[in-house]
């Protein structure tokens, strides 16, 4: 006797009515602060530069949650980053701003509206001064 098997009938449900993902948003900082690295890691390669100090460190401000399609949702983010010295301390920045605000709202569905980078500190090297002293 042959058994006879159906498939189990299922309905398809949009995303929309299925449930949503929230993002915690420690995690959005994390995801800001591994793009700020990304992004002085690109131009420390391009540069030839040392990689100096510590990683970067973030902080945000969620605004508006993404809805239940994942859209629409709005950030702050403060990134805490250390530079070589002497490099173009503004291009840096505008690396770091842009590179953070992409992966934001590529990985989290956010639109960061405002991105403060904070250069905590500036490390002189070998090429940093002349006679590797005081540099003015």
């Amino acid at each position: 006797m042959a058994q006879e098997f159906r498939k189990a009938e299922t309905s398809w449900v949009p995303a929309a009515e299925r449930g949503a993902t929230r993002i915690a948003d420690r995690v959005v900082a994390k995801i800001a602060a591994r793009a700020a690295r990304e992004a002085l890691d690109d131009e420390r390669e391009a540069s030839g530069t040392p990689r100096v100090g510590r990683d970067p460190r973030a902080r945000i401000a969620v605004r508006r949650p993404p809805d239940r399609n994942g859209l629409n949702g709005e950030a702050r983010v403060v990134v805490a980053v250390e530079l070589p010295y002497p490099c173009d301390i503004g291009a840096r920045c505008g690396t770091v701003r842009r590179r953070v605000v992409s992966r934001v709202r590529e990985l989290a569905g956010m639109a960061v509206r405002q991105v403060t980078v904070e250069v905590t500190r500036l490390h002189t090297g070998p090429s940093g001064g002349r006679s590797g002293g005081r540099v003015r």
